[in-house]
């Protein structure tokens, strides 16, 4: 749950920002934002309000939020952010999140296109599509994917942040993800946008935004999307809808919004994962990505949200703020399973089928103030804040009678399933709750920022059999997770920065395909240390780190149950440029590497080995270069290229590392007076084949992909 500190950005260094299209700058131009005047937090969270500026190029913003702690500029934050912007998500032609997402190197797609969500890995550690946040609140995203149509911005912090972002709903610990939604711009907007996808999906997208009132003061903003066909996979449809309407006001001292997102998604034959088994000599090859090993998987999904947020500037020096939303959201999915054993070194296993239906209603809130002052000399920016959660999930669970033989290269028909589908039932309430304190010093002309704080969490969860509805486990735990972070700039261009943050995750529930199916494990703290440093060149910026996370490994053991065994600690340096290397030429480049050690497992042979499914060596680097002969035509291209990882914790095994290519081409021109933009990318240009895994569960990476569309505004 976030949390967000909520400051006032100083007028004169803040202004609202268009938001209507490919280049929404938002924001002011002038320097680093002094820590006592640090500021804006819940409107920037909101987007009712100012957002960073975007950097030079315009991909990426100058900054970013860092919730409790409120948005920061970048050479300001003692953390590791990035926060892309809707030009970049829009000239790659994104259709979710994570097609922005992977454009750092520190973030891959663990699931494939059109697969049951969009599960992430960041610095090596899963972050769950339920663990998205939406403008600073968690369980208020769907549970599958967000859609790009409605982003403005996505923001994203490497590393636990248990103080400035409070326990996500599945608990995540490799960083966290947080969409800020699109708000009107000064000018208006009409604009409709065809697209089509390869193999044969159409779609059509509508972007309206007007401002009302003597100063422009209330503003609505609708994105549409409807589009189905075939998409990523051999006789697969994907029928999607969205409708996402925010509505915001902006005055003096008063700040509103609220947003309203319906999405649905009907998906014929979407691509699960498959279990590998952990006795086989050698990993088959990757099968055909348009392929799909089970024929018949049905996917229909839905989610309904409304979330609203508020701010008020009781004085100069004091902001105080609310945000509460509400979700609605159910799965009804056909999903077949490689279990018992998974499949063979020949890609044959055993399917067996199944119904699994889902729901969850989630209730998120925050409230707090923000006090500035400047005593004896020292700036001082303090934030308090409570927040909460409660989420209501359940599911209903179905298998066939038999199992099928089949191949991942000549699949076989899915098994029937002769009993009734049943309509979820309750398995668990989920209740957190916190209070964090931070304070953010400044001293010698905010050359020297210093950050601390603490929150103090209560998570408590109890589960339910759902034929009996019977209470079938149960905890509530406290704890303490504290902050801190250094920034230093001995020169205005160069930012060096420390921080000690901690990370606290809920007890998993245990899934299906374990013995312990049902336990709920207790809930456990990660730490992490990191150290950088940022040189802002003018035009491009270069950033370099290291870093340390531990957390206890979750693993399959001997007797088919999931447990905590030992301890899991990734260490690794991260380098990255952005900006406008010349005019006209934008560059995004970043590598991580990482070393996912084991430090204390059960079994001692293992002690030292690698975790399995995580790499080693990630690069992801992009051009988009502007035609000088001819105007309005851009030209892009990005490679992402990510190192094998092992299928277990012995070691024995590895995947092959896997190289993506994709190319893109745009031209801005006018028809009858009117702006027109065409876009083509080519994702996978040379069709490459790989295994996407998290050790024994795997997928096949997206196959090669054509997307057109022309956008015009009338």
């Amino acid at each position: 749950m976030v949390a967000c500190g909520l400051a006032l950005a100083s007028t004169a260094q803040a202004q609202q920002g268009t938001g209507t299209g490919a280049e929404s700058a938002t924001g002011t131009t002038s320097g680093a934002i002094a820590v006592p005047t640090v500021d804006v937090t819940g409107t920037a969270v909101s987007g009712a309000g100012t957002l960073p500026p975007p950097y030079a190029g315009g991909q990426v913003a100058r900054g970013g939020s860092l919730g409790l702690l409120g948005t920061r500029d970048l050479m300001d934050s003692p953390f590791s952010t990035s926060s892309f912007t809707s030009q970049v998500i829009e000239d790659q032609q994104a259709r979710t999140a994570a097609d922005t997402l992977v454009n750092d190197s520190s973030v891959r797609l663990t699931t494939g296109a059109n697969g049951f969500d969009d599960t992430f890995s960041v610095r090596g550690f899963q972050v769950g599509a339920q663990d998205v946040g939406l403008n600073g609140l968690y369980g208020l995203l769907s549970s599958n994917r967000a859609q790009a149509q409605y982003i403005e911005r996505i923001e994203l912090l490497r590393g636990p942040g248990a103080l400035i972002n409070g326990i996500a709903p599945g608990g995540s610990i490799g960083g966290a993800i947080n969409i800020i939604t699109k708000r009107a711009g000064d000018d208006p907007l009409t604009r409709l946008t065809p697209v089509f996808i390869s193999n044969g999906n159409f779609g059509i997208q509508a972007d309206i935004a007007r401002r009302y009132g003597a100063q422009s003061e209330w503003g609505v903003r609708f994105n549409g999307l409807y589009r189905d066909g075939e998409a990523s996979i051999e006789d697969g449809n994907l029928r999607s809808g969205l409708a996402a309407l925010g509505l915001d006001y902006r005055g003096d001292r008063f700040r509103w919004s609220v947003d309203g997102i319906f999405q649905r998604d009907d998906t014929r034959n979407f691509r699960p994962q498959l279990t590998l088994s952990t006795a086989i000599p050698y990993i088959p090859s990757p099968p055909d990505s348009r392929s799909n090993w089970f024929p018949g998987t049905r996917l229909r999904q839905q989610d309904s949200t409304i979330a609203t947020r508020a701010e008020y500037d009781v004085a100069d020096w004091m902001t105080v703020y609310g945000a509460v939303g509400y979700r609605d959201g159910w799965n009804e999915q056909t999903f077949p399973d490689s279990r018992p054993g998974g499949a063979d070194a020949l890609g044959n296993f055993r399917v067996t089928n199944a119904d699994y239906d889902s729901y969850t209603k989630t209730f998120s809130g925050t409230v707090g103030a923000n006090f500035r002052a400047n005593l004896l000399g020292v700036g001082h920016s303090f934030n308090i804040g409570y927040s909460g959660l409660r989420q209501d999930a359940g599911n209903a669970y179905i298998t066939s009678a038999i199992t099928y033989p089949s191949n991942i290269y000549n699949p076989s028909p899915l098994p029937p399933i002769t009993a009734p589908r049943t309509d979820p039932q309750r398995a668990s309430i989920t209740e957190f709750s916190s209070f964090a304190l931070a304070d953010t010093l400044s001293f010698l002309n905010d050359r020297v920022l210093l950050t601390g704080g603490v929150r103090f969490q209560n998570v408590q969860v109890n589960t339910y059999n759902t034929a009996t509805q019977a209470r079938t486990s149960q905890y509530d735990a406290n704890a303490t997770t504290p902050v801190g972070g250094l920034v230093v700039k001995p020169w205005q261009n160069v930012s060096l920065y420390a921080n000690y943050a901690q990370g606290l995750t809920r007890g998993q529930i245990v899934g299906a395909g374990y013995n312990n199916t049902g336990e709920v494990l207790a809930p456990f703290k990660s730490e992490q240390i990191e150290t950088g440093v940022r040189v802002d060149w003018g035009s491009v910026t270069t950033t370099a780190s290291v870093f340390q996370i531990t957390r206890p490994s979750a693993v399959r053991t001997a007797a088919n149950n999931l447990a905590y065994d030992g301890e899991q600690r990734n260490r690794g340096l991260e380098l990255s440029a952005f900006g406008e290397v010349t005019p006209g030429l934008r560059a995004l480049a970043s590598a991580t590497f990482i070393k996912p050690e084991l430090t204390s497992p059960t079994n001692p042979a293992e002690r030292g080995n690698d975790a399995p499914g995580v790499p080693d060596k990630t690069f992801s680097g992009s051009l988009d270069w502007d035609v000088p002969w001819v105007p309005g035509l851009a030209l892009n291209g990005r490679l992402i290229y990510t190192s094998g990882s092992y299928l277990t914790s012995a070691n024995t095994l590895r995947f092959d590392g896997w190289t993506r290519v994709d190319f893109g081409a745009r031209y801005r021109t006018e028809i009858a007076s009117k702006p027109v933009t065409l876009r083509a990318n080519l994702e996978n240009a040379f069709g490459a084949d790989y295994w996407l895994t998290t050790g024994t569960f795997v997928t096949v990476g997206s196959p090669r992909t054509v997307i057109v569309s022309a956008s015009f505004d009338f």
